[in-house]
């Protein structure tokens, strides 16, 4: 990873810290996005303890309001300049629902449109034969994707709404890595584990409980993080896409994953809402 530039998503706590970590103390120069400045300096500090060498940079954003993520696209574009690796990790699980200013459902936009908008602003910058990573989730299999309901206006759950959003990483990167089959650039997804982290601190009552009870028996934050560094590091992995990993092997998906028409009906969807249409056909 000597000399190569790293942008993450969700780098300051869990295995997006971790691998952050360990990519930069392995060489890389890494920008990050956060939503706190103590905690994004404190991750500064982190980067630079392990590699000195070379200067990390963050961009503080919210990643849930579309507005936000074009923003920090751009800012993660001027400060980072050539992306050899773009690893999408931020996302969150909400145990009712919440609706951003662009009335959209804050898991859906947080744990996919992010993916999506900050991606493709990104695109310019990406190197010949840069990696896209994204994580996705076991959990894509209690999701559903209904295009009349996306929002969950008629019926709200957290667990299917979370699945939800992990199976439009899935099917997303599928058809992110048809759309850039030419160019060299690489799109993978992974599924991480169950992750002791701070993943669903967003959580209340009944659910945070189950939660923390659950998180006695996760991996650590290091064993889940394992196949998101692999394929962000490894030669062995260099020049394959379109894959969904587990335990750095590839593995197959649910059938609505794989789907050809759900695949590109979620990209045009996307680009509808991100308010690109020229990408939609």
């Amino acid at each position: 990873m000597q000399g190569k530039t790293v942008v993450i998503t969700g780098a300051t706590s869990g295995i997006g810290e971790v691998a952050a970590e360990t990519l930069a103390a392995r060489g890389a120069r890494i920008v990050f996005t956060a939503r706190d400045e103590a905690r994004a300096q404190a991750t500064l500090r982190r980067l630079a303890a392990v590699n000195p060498a070379v200067a990390h940079d963050f961009v503080l954003a919210d990643l849930s309001v579309l507005a936000a993520m074009k923003t920090a696209g751009a800012a993660l574009a001027a400060k980072a300049g050539r992306i050899d690796v773009l690893i999408n990790n931020a996302g969150a699980i909400f145990d009712h629902r919440e609706v951003t200013a662009d009335r959209l459902e804050k898991t859906f936009a947080l744990n996919h449109m992010a993916y999506f908008v900050v991606t493709w602003t990104l695109r310019p910058n990406l190197a010949q034969r840069a990696r896209i990573i994204s994580t996705a989730s076991g959990a894509h299999r209690y999701g559903r994707l209904d295009f009349g309901d996306l929002q969950s206006q008629r019926r709200f759950s957290a667990l299917e709404a979370y699945g939800r959003s992990k199976l439009c990483n899935i099917a997303w990167t599928y058809a992110l890595s048809r759309r850039l089959a030419e160019t060299g650039i690489t799109a993978n997804c992974f599924h991480p584990g169950g992750v002791n982290t701070r993943f669903g601190a967003d959580t209340r009552g009944l659910q945070s409980l189950l939660l923390r009870f659950a998180q006695r028996f996760m991996l650590t934050p290091a064993q889940g993080a394992d196949t998101l560094i692999w394929l962000a590091s490894a030669r062995e992995v260099g020049g394959r896409t379109g894959g969904y990993w587990v335990r750095r092997r590839l593995s197959q998906p649910s059938a609505a994953a794989r789907d050809p028409e759900v695949v590109a009906h979620l990209w045009a969807e996307s680009a509808r809402i991100a308010g690109w249409p020229e990408l939609a056909a």
